[in-house]
Protein backbone atom coordinates (compact mmCIF):
# COMPACT_ATOMS: atom_id res chain seq x y z
CA UNK A 1 0.00 0.00 0.00
CA UNK A 2 1.76 3.56 -1.04
CA UNK A 3 1.58 6.41 1.30
CA UNK A 4 -0.81 9.22 -0.05
CA UNK A 5 1.82 11.75 1.89
CA UNK A 6 4.73 12.29 -0.50
CA UNK A 7 1.76 13.20 -3.32
CA UNK A 8 0.12 15.54 -1.28
CA UNK A 9 3.54 16.81 -0.14
CA UNK A 10 4.69 16.98 -4.05
CA UNK A 11 1.66 19.00 -4.70
CA UNK A 12 1.80 21.48 -2.43
CA UNK A 13 5.56 22.27 -3.02
CA UNK A 14 4.86 22.68 -7.09
CA UNK A 15 1.93 24.70 -6.48
CA UNK A 16 3.75 26.77 -4.33
CA UNK A 17 6.51 26.96 -6.65
CA UNK A 18 3.98 27.97 -9.65
CA UNK A 19 2.18 30.65 -7.35
CA UNK A 20 5.50 32.48 -6.89
CA UNK A 21 6.30 33.02 -10.83
CA UNK A 22 4.67 36.77 -10.06
CA UNK A 23 7.82 37.18 -7.59
CA UNK A 24 9.99 36.20 -10.30
CA UNK A 25 9.08 38.68 -12.97
CA UNK A 26 7.22 36.45 -15.11
CA UNK A 27 4.22 38.08 -16.87
CA UNK A 28 1.18 36.21 -17.08
CA UNK A 29 -0.58 37.12 -21.20
CA UNK A 30 -3.63 39.26 -19.47
CA UNK A 31 -0.34 41.31 -18.37
CA UNK A 32 1.66 41.14 -21.41
CA UNK A 33 -1.12 42.54 -23.50
CA UNK A 34 -2.23 45.28 -20.88
CA UNK A 35 1.31 46.16 -20.74
CA UNK A 36 1.34 47.02 -24.86
CA UNK A 37 -1.99 48.75 -24.90
CA UNK A 38 -1.17 51.08 -22.65
CA UNK A 39 1.81 51.49 -24.48
CA UNK A 40 0.46 51.95 -27.32
CA UNK A 41 -2.40 54.43 -26.24
CA UNK A 42 0.32 56.49 -24.49
CA UNK A 43 2.04 56.55 -28.02
CA UNK A 44 -1.22 57.65 -29.40
CA UNK A 45 -1.79 60.54 -27.02
CA UNK A 46 1.58 61.58 -27.46
CA UNK A 47 1.40 61.93 -31.56
CA UNK A 48 -2.17 63.76 -31.17
CA UNK A 49 -0.54 66.45 -28.42
CA UNK A 50 2.66 66.97 -30.74
CA UNK A 51 -0.05 67.53 -33.40
CA UNK A 52 0.78 64.32 -35.60
CA UNK A 53 -1.46 62.54 -38.02
CA UNK A 54 -2.26 59.22 -36.95
CA UNK A 55 -0.78 57.91 -39.88
CA UNK A 56 2.49 59.57 -39.20
CA UNK A 57 1.82 57.88 -35.72
CA UNK A 58 2.19 54.39 -37.27
CA UNK A 59 4.70 55.26 -39.43
CA UNK A 60 7.29 56.29 -36.60
CA UNK A 61 6.03 53.61 -34.49
CA UNK A 62 5.54 50.12 -36.52
CA UNK A 63 5.40 48.39 -33.75
CA UNK A 64 2.44 49.50 -31.76
CA UNK A 65 -0.67 48.32 -31.87
CA UNK A 66 -2.77 50.70 -33.76
CA UNK A 67 -6.02 50.19 -32.68
CA UNK A 68 -4.41 51.12 -29.23
CA UNK A 69 -2.78 54.29 -30.77
CA UNK A 70 -5.63 55.41 -32.50
CA UNK A 71 -7.61 54.97 -28.98
CA UNK A 72 -4.83 56.77 -27.83
CA UNK A 73 -4.98 59.41 -30.24
CA UNK A 74 -8.58 60.19 -30.13
CA UNK A 75 -8.70 60.36 -26.04
CA UNK A 76 -6.14 62.83 -26.01
CA UNK A 77 -8.22 64.54 -29.09
CA UNK A 78 -11.20 64.90 -26.44
CA UNK A 79 -9.76 65.99 -24.03
CA UNK A 80 -7.47 69.04 -25.96
CA UNK A 81 -10.65 70.06 -27.67
CA UNK A 82 -12.54 70.08 -24.03
CA UNK A 83 -9.54 71.41 -22.10
CA UNK A 84 -8.80 74.18 -25.52
CA UNK A 85 -5.34 73.10 -25.33
CA UNK A 86 -2.67 73.64 -27.74
CA UNK A 87 -0.81 71.03 -29.24
CA UNK A 88 3.35 71.04 -29.28
CA UNK A 89 5.38 71.38 -32.07
CA UNK A 90 7.43 68.03 -32.78
CA UNK A 91 11.00 68.34 -32.94
CA UNK A 92 11.42 65.26 -34.83
CA UNK A 93 10.44 65.80 -38.43
CA UNK A 94 8.02 64.27 -40.25
CA UNK A 95 9.24 60.95 -42.13
CA UNK A 96 9.58 61.34 -45.77
CA UNK A 97 8.02 58.48 -47.69
CA UNK A 98 10.85 58.99 -50.92
CA UNK A 99 13.27 58.52 -48.12
CA UNK A 100 12.07 55.22 -46.97
CA UNK A 101 12.07 53.48 -50.25
CA UNK A 102 15.33 52.23 -51.87
CA UNK A 103 16.47 51.58 -55.58
CA UNK A 104 17.51 48.42 -55.84
CA UNK A 105 21.09 49.00 -56.66
CA UNK A 106 21.21 50.67 -53.36
CA UNK A 107 19.64 48.16 -51.25
CA UNK A 108 22.48 46.02 -52.19
CA UNK A 109 25.42 46.17 -50.06
CA UNK A 110 29.00 46.03 -51.89
CA UNK A 111 32.14 46.03 -50.07
CA UNK A 112 35.04 46.29 -51.94
CA UNK A 113 37.88 44.89 -50.53
CA UNK A 114 41.81 46.34 -50.32
CA UNK A 115 44.14 45.23 -53.22
CA UNK A 116 47.22 44.33 -52.16
CA UNK A 117 50.30 46.10 -53.15
CA UNK A 118 52.43 44.74 -56.14
CA UNK A 119 55.72 43.30 -54.91
CA UNK A 120 58.82 45.29 -56.20
CA UNK A 121 60.64 43.59 -58.47
CA UNK A 122 64.07 45.10 -57.48
CA UNK A 123 63.63 44.47 -53.39
CA UNK A 124 66.40 43.93 -51.66
CA UNK A 125 66.13 40.53 -49.77
CA UNK A 126 66.30 40.90 -45.88
CA UNK A 127 69.44 39.08 -44.13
Amino acid sequence: MRHPVPAIAFALIASGLLAGCDQLGIESASDTRARTDADAKAIGSACRHALRAIEDCYTLNPKADKAAAYTGWREMDEYMRENKLEGVAPVVPRPDPAARKKPAAAAEDVIDEPKEAPAKAHAKPAH
